[in-house]
């Protein structure tokens, strides 16, 4: 298993190696959370949310990713490959910060849309 401080290593360098541009206005950076997050439509099969984008007005704009939820997904991948989940994860995020940016939404109802076919197909019981 991959420690948390070998996760927040790994997403470090991965962050430093993405274009600056992609992070303007970003002001709360991207952080790496301990705990595991369920998405709130989780039934019996768990759905865990990897990470999430806000944009609040007493703590501006920044990206979560939940180390947690990570190691419940991922947790017995290969290092490379648990790398190649993290870097995607944050590419996500940053598409949402970054449509956010621009007045976009696209990736958000593209993910709604997911969300519903996933819930549709009974993966959830």
């Amino acid at each position: 298993m991959i420690s948390f401080e070998e996760t927040g290593a790994m997403l470090d360098e991965i962050a430093d190696a993405l274009p600056a541009p992609l992070y303007r206005e970003l002001n709360g950076g991207v952080l790496l959370l301990p705990e595991a997050k369920l998405h709130p439509s989780s039934g019996r099969r768990l759905l865990y949310v990897l990470g999430e984008y806000h944009q609040e007005a007493a703590m501006g704009r920044y990206i979560v990713l939940y180390y947690g939820s990570f190691q419940q997904v991922c947790g017995r991948l290969p290092p490379a490959q648990f790398r190649l989940q993290l870097h995607r994860v944050l590419a996500h995020e940053l598409t949402h910060h970054n449509e956010s940016l621009a007045g976009l939404n696209d990736l958000e109802r593209k993910d709604q849309q997911f969300l519903a076919e996933y819930l549709e197909t009974g993966e959830n019981e």
